[in-house]
């Protein structure tokens, strides 16, 4: 049975792999890893090691190595299927089912990923051939060799415009699949042959999370060509905000058993990734000519619970380290950070090796600053601070910068951390005297922190509980008496309940679409965009991309106590919830419904 790339994906963030090897295996805490005997050899000493940060075991007296799926098949002699299985039980997720248009999906994308192979064979060919004499020229000016390109997969494409269609022609394709591919161009005009994308540029074979060849990015040789770096065009196997180049090779040097570094190495480019590489950093990768997207920043988290991002120290790299900053506050939690390497004089990792070597570049990365450092300096640098009034904007946000992160423990710390740097920068040091000469101690107490902004900690709430059922109306199913109950005190939120609440009553069953028509017909389509856009923190808040309706629904209902004082304090609440989102899970629309209104009635 195939299982979707997505599945394999959330059942392994599921699962940590000590999880699994504990039920065989006695395991003690050893720093970032657990240790414990083998249990594929009689030993008394331990050499066997489990780190879910990397997501694998490691065995040192038999020389298996693994993640939680191959243990199962190890242990229990079970057949991938039936191991992946058992590890969906023990996370609680469904068996995909089978589906004949994935499959067929499936096999178009397994001939154009081999269409891009023999392309790549094509390139690589030409670099070697007269034509790419210009290339090979450019290659061994930054540093590259023969064995170099071989090893990176680096090859070139004629100035030609029908020199890869020509061969691959030849080898039986068809025109409409290498287009389909992005190795071809479609012409507007009828009648005409389409024509190659890539023309007189280096070529870089780009890889997904599986090491499928799926793309290609093309350096220019010529000052006169349009774009210095072309990608190929979104296409069924490619996206390229969910790709970062190199990240196969760079995961699977992190998880090393030897490798001591928490995360990926990213920097700005496909020259910076192979010098770094060829240095001795193999856990870099570069996302593909854009910002960082939340896709990518998931990537990244897979493989290491803190990532470097290696910028450029001019103002265009501290601008794009500014933009992952807001990207990140969002998505952050418990074991998900982001560190910042800038780099001096402007250069690029690929420049500072070239100039200083590896021990130079290292001593960067060792300097990296935390994202707390990254946020304070940021809105630091946004206006001057020459009167209590931009002191004030300042504070003002630092606050709004927390208020970002979804986590409410990790929001709660940045606030602490945040107003600590402001009163370490600009508020009275513990010894100064002021005013009628009393001494004023620095703040650091949570409980101030987290009471400065109730009313925007408020507001932020009402957002949510109201977005919450915008992004996903089948929740009303299970909440409806309870949030056409709520009153807000946002502009606009209760004209939108209110609207919900019409269209509700006369459907029963109302999907996203219908429901956002219905609010525009309305005259509400204010309100509405200014929830949309905050769709980001709202998923982040409400379990995440993956979760379901029944982990919503409960965040929902834990929410909307909190929004009206009523902050769980008790197993009995908790047991509650956690019996709601059964009812949930299990489909029993009636049990739900009952335990609802058995929760109101203990809260009145």
């Amino acid at each position: 049975m195939r299982f979707g790339e997505n599945f394999m994906d959330e059942l392994k963030s599921r699962v940590r792999p000590s999880d699994v090897v504990g039920r065989y295996v006695k395991l003690k805490r050893q720093g970032r890893e657990y240790a414990g005997l083998s249990p594929f050899t009689n030993e008394k000493t331990p050499s066997f090691f489990v780190n879910d940060e990397k997501g694998f075991y490691h065995c040192f007296s038999s020389g298996k190595h693994g993640d939680a799926i191959s243990f199962l098949m190890e242990v229990e002699g079970l057949s991938f299927p039936e191991a992946v299985e058992r590890l969906a039980g023990l996370a609680g997720m469904e068996m995909p089912k089978s589906d004949p248009r994935a499959e067929e999906r499936a096999r178009a994308n397994k001939q154009t990923i081999s269409w891009m192979e023999r392309a790549q064979e094509f390139f690589a060919k030409s670099l070697m051939r007269e034509a790419g004499a210009e290339a090979r020229a450019y290659l061994k000016d930054r540093g590259l060799t023969r064995t170099a390109a071989e090893a990176f997969g680096i090859g070139y494409a004629p100035d030609s415009f029908d020199a890869l269609r020509g061969e691959l022609l030849q080898q039986g394709a068809d025109d409409a699949k290498l287009i389909e591919a992005g190795l071809l161009i479609k012409p507007e005009q009828s009648g005409k042959n389409p024509w190659d994308r890539f023309r007189n540029r280096i070529m870089f074979p780009i890889h997904d999370a599986r090491g499928r060849l799926i793309a290609f990015g093309g350096r220019a040789l010529s000052k006169e060509q349009k774009a210095k770096y072309l990608n190929s065009p979104e296409t069924p196997i490619f996206q390229k905000g969910q790709v970062l180049y190199n990240y196969p090779k760079a995961r699977k040097a992190l998880a090393a058993p030897n490798n001591s570094r928490r995360g990926l190495i990213v920097c700005e480019g496909y020259m910076d990734v192979i010098a770094m590489v060829r240095a001795g950093f193999p856990e870099a990768v570069a996302p593909l000519g854009t910002a960082l997207t939340e896709m990518q920043l998931d990537l990244l988290w897979r493989a290491g619970d803190a990532p470097i991002l290696c910028f450029d120290g001019d103002k265009a790299g501290l601008r794009a380290a500014y933009r992952s900053v807001e990207r990140a506050l969002p998505l952050l939690k418990p074991g998900r950070t982001l560190w910042f390497a800038l780099l001096p004089d402007g250069q690029d990792p690929d420049d500072l090796l070239r100039a200083k070597g590896a021990a130079a570049l290292q001593e960067v990365l060792d300097a990296a600053r935390p994202l707390v450092d990254m946020v304070w300096q940021g809105e630091l640098a946004k206006s001057p601070l020459k009167t209590p009034e931009d002191k004030a904007g300042l504070k003002e946000r630092l606050m709004q910068a927390s208020f970002q992160i979804a986590h409410d423990g990790v929001a709660k710390e940045y606030r602490t951390a945040l107003l600590n740097k402001f009163d370490a920068a600009y508020g009275w040091k513990a010894g100064q005297k002021h005013g009628g000469g009393q001494r004023r101690p620095q703040r650091a107490d949570p409980v101030l922190v987290q009471t400065m902004k109730p009313d925007a900690m408020q507001a932020a709430r009402e957002r949510r509980l109201v977005g919450a059922v915008l992004q996903w109306p089948g929740i009303l199913d299970f909440i409806d008496e309870r949030f056409f109950s709520l009153n807000f005190s946002g502009a606009g939120l209760n004209d939108l309940r209110d609207c919900v609440e019409s269209l509700y009553i006369s459907r029963k069953a109302v999907d996203k679409q219908a429901l956002h028509a219905h609010i525009e017909a309305q005259g509400l389509s204010g309100p509405l965009r200014v929830l949309v856009r905050e769709r980001t923190v709202l998923t982040a808040a409400m379990g995440g991309k993956q979760a379901d309706l029944a982990q919503r629904a409960a965040l929902w209902i834990d929410e909307a106590d909190t929004q009206e004082g009523r902050r769980q304090t008790d197993a009995a609440r908790t047991e509650g919830i956690n019996r709601m989102a059964d009812a949930l899970r299990s489909g029993n629309s009636e049990a739900m419904k009952r335990l609802m209104r058995a929760d109101k009635a203990s809260r009145n």
